[in-house]
């Protein structure tokens, strides 16, 4: 069995109370490896030598940073293959998507962050009283606590880390207690080209993420996770004033008129449905229709699901694998067989009969804006479809639930597209498309879906501080 280890200033290292748990392969459902369980020791450890390296990673230039972050890019890029092979043995993910969807935006992502930590910006120097002239200075936080989920592991540690590193920021990193395996990897390759304590990696459960949250030392903690995770951190940082950043769970509506391409819709909205065993906070799960054309579309769905979407082990041709975990697979099991009365499952609904866990790609219709499925996120291969009249229905259907994520508009109509963007209470809007993201644009969510942007300029700057310096012109 692999054994993993917490990777603190520089060095790989052991819980120092030795405990330990298992990891499990989500497409066999056996156990490969161990990872530290750490406590309070290693979480003072971690972040005291954070708090060191931040004394001079601060002094850094955005040069200096630039070329860090560009070799750690290409180390990662030239070591993909040991990258992927561990992501997936972790995720159960394929193979094929893991390789062309996960690791080039992850690598774009890096590079993009190296080049915003030259390309700060601020409000003009000037003399906004007479005879003081006035200019802003942007610098790093100090040390940034992260939390990172188990449903992109190697992604969502990049998210984090990248900038608040490009930002001349110092990290300690807890990845999900399911799926540390390809971060300790990220930090034992990338500290070749970062001074020790720079980045630190410590594995354990939510008590050591509590731990990590509520020490004194963090200026800044920052979680991708959900609204109950969330809310967690939120209340732990409150203690210190530290500053949070919080991209929680997502509930995205699909919203599909009549006038849309009903065959290319419904093609691509299973694709960014059952993408990742629909485990995004993005994914397009929440399908909603025009009622006269809602027949149709939702067997066009079910079409999908059950002849062109498949499950799988990660080297078979499919398009996603197995679910996180046993209590997730329990999870959406439990969705789909609490099924109200009213409701039909239109295609899957149930378990694959294999080792590991794997669920059916699932489409549910009839659905009304009050069940469990419509207002909770599932998190998992299952499509629910309702059905709207107008417009103000939809946008009143679409934002009737707490989280405001993401969402997606589907229309031949601009102007109306242009309504559905502005009404729409949600982070990002897709229209004619879902799911795309690039490092240039912004990713964050409004209500329950939290606040702070990963990606972007936007993102960049949250990892930054403002001060303003007025200086005396006849001193």
């Amino acid at each position: 069995m692999k054994k993993l280890n917490n990777f603190i200033d520089g060095k790989s290292l052991p819980a120092k109370s030795g405990a330990t748990s298992e990891i499990i392969n989500p497409a066999t459902g056996i156990a490969y490896a161990t990872a530290p369980v750490s406590g309070a020791a290693d979480v003072d450890s971690a972040l005291s030598a954070a708090s060191k390296a931040f004394v001079e990673w601060r002094e850094t230039t955005p040069a200096e940073r630039q070329r860090a972050l560009n070799k750690i890019a290409d180390a990662l890029e030239a070591r993909s293959d040991e990258l992927i092979a561990i992501e997936v043995e972790n995720t159960g993910k394929p193979v094929s998507l893991t390789t062309s969807e996960e690791v080039p935006p992850m690598l774009d992502q890096i590079r993009f962050f190296a080049g915003a930590a030259r390309n700060l910006e601020g409000k003009s120097a000037g003399e906004y009283m007479r005879g003081m002239t006035s200019f802003i200075r942007r610098e790093p936080i100090g040390v940034c606590a992260q939390v990172t989920p188990w449903n992109y592991p190697m992604m969502m540690a990049v998210w984090k880390w990248a900038p608040a590193i490009a930002a001349g920021n110092t990290v300690v990193l807890k990845p999900s207690d399911t799926t540390p395996a390809s971060t300790v990897f990220m930090a034992e390759v990338i500290s070749e080209f970062l001074p020790n304590g720079v980045f630190n990696v410590i594995c354990g459960d939510r008590e050591t993420g509590r731990t990590l949250v509520e020490h004194q030392t963090p200026a800044m903690v920052s979680i991708t996770g959900s609204v109950r995770a969330g809310i967690e951190v939120a209340k732990s940082a409150a203690s210190e004033l530290k500053r949070v950043h919080l991209e929680l769970g997502g509930k995205a509506p699909v919203v599909v008129f009549d006038d849309a391409n009903l065959e290319t819709a419904a093609e691509n909205i299973a694709i960014t449905g059952y993408f990742n065993a629909g485990q995004d906070c993005t994914a397009a799960t929440r399908v909603i229709v025009q009622e006269n054309v809602y027949d149709k579309f939702v067997e066009l769905l079910a079409n999908q699901a059950k002849n062109n979407i498949a499950t799988g082990s990660p080297n078979e041709d499919v398009l996603y694998g197995a679910l996180n975990n046993a209590d997730q697979l329990a999870r959406v099991s439990g969705f789909v067989e609490r099924t109200p009365s009213h409701a039909k499952i239109v295609a899957g609904g149930s378990k694959v009969d294999r080792p590991g866990y794997f669920f059916a790609p699932t489409v549910i219709a009839g659905l009304r804006q009050d069940d469990e499925m419509i207002q909770n996120e599932i998190f998992g291969p299952v499509i629910t479809v309702q059905k709207f009249k107008d417009e103000s229905e939809a946008v009143a259907m679409a934002n009737g639930v707490a989280y405001g994520l993401a969402s997606s508009v589907w229309t031949s109509n601009h102007g109306r597209a242009m309504r559905m963007a502005k009404a729409f209470d949600f982070g990002c809007v897709w229209i004619n498309t879902h799911i795309p993201i690039v490092a240039e644009m912004p990713h964050g969510g409004f209500k329950r879906s939290g606040y702070g942007k990963d990606l972007s300029s936007y993102g960049f700057e949250d990892y930054t501080r403002i001060k303003h310096v007025m200086t005396n012109l006849n001193a």
